[in-house]
């Protein structure tokens, strides 16, 4: 089982990443017109779920976000492979993540307070 520590680590890991990822929602969107333009996405799932899976620390070198070009979507005949409707799916869902690392941040540092001041 993971430490508070670790879990702390994790969700502030995760923050970090779904507000990077917002940001390359928001460029996907504002370059949506622009010909031969592949989206982007931030790759870090992996490396967190693996961590978590493993119960290993992230390491300050797995916290680097890398930006990368998915290569999953069908590109128009100008090259471009931006979906409006896909990118605002990918923004509520990234909202929805971030909300939630957030809210159970908050509960964690919550749990660690009453903890300290238990006897005071």
């Amino acid at each position: 089982m993971a430490s508070d520590m670790q879990i702390i680590r994790y969700l502030e890991a995760g923050i970090r990443t779904e507000s990077a990822r917002q940001n390359a929602i928001a460029s996907n969107i504002a370059n949506i017109s622009t010909p031969g333009y592949r989206r982007v996405d931030v790759k870090f799932n992996e490396i967190l779920a693996d961590k978590i899976n493993n119960n290993n620390d992230l390491e300050t070198e797995d916290e680097n976000i890398e930006l990368f070009t998915p290569m999953n979507t069908a590109a128009k005949p100008d090259g471009n492979d931006v979906s409006l409707d896909g990118e605002i799916g990918e923004m509520v869902e990234n909202s929805l993540k971030h909300k939630t690392y957030t809210r159970i941040l908050a509960q964690k540092y919550r749990q660690m307070d009453l903890a300290i001041n238990f006897n005071k």
